[in-house]
């Protein structure tokens, strides 16, 4: 799965969802309805949180063998670090959920901007 999401564009998070779990349905990992269930929240975090903080929008993959990775590009500089969180914010947890239910994540550098990606599957990398 490859999609690109335009900046602010927060119906695309469902959208994303949508297909995300079109392609997990066609994955046979054990515990596979958990996975995609844990597959679906992680992934409308990281795209929330691109569309939100980055402009430029982003690109989201999705790519699925033994194990499940998903990765979100943009284009905004620095690493995302995770917010305090409240009780009656909406906001700060989303990097606190990736850490707490990936197997594996990460942020890489890329030329301009970053990748945000997780792995679930498989157990720990």
């Amino acid at each position: 799965m490859r999609r690109r999401v335009r900046h602010a564009d927060l119906r695309a998070v469902g959208e994303v969802r949508r297909e995300l779990r079109q392609l997990l349905s066609r994955w046979a990992a054990p515990g596979g309805g958990e996975l995609a269930e844990v597959a679906t929240l992680l992934t409308s975090e990281l795209v929330t949180n691109a569309l939100i903080h980055a402009d430029g929008g982003a690109v989201v993959t999705a790519r699925v063998g033994d194990r499940l990775r998903v990765e979100v590009r943009d284009w905004a500089p620095g690493r995302p670090e995770a917010g305090p969180a409240t009780m009656e914010g909406t906001s700060g947890r989303g990097l606190l959920l990736v850490r707490a239910l990936a197997d594996a994540w990460g942020i890489r550098a890329e030329g301009f901007g970053k990748c945000v990606w997780f792995e679930l599957g498989g157990g720990p990398a």
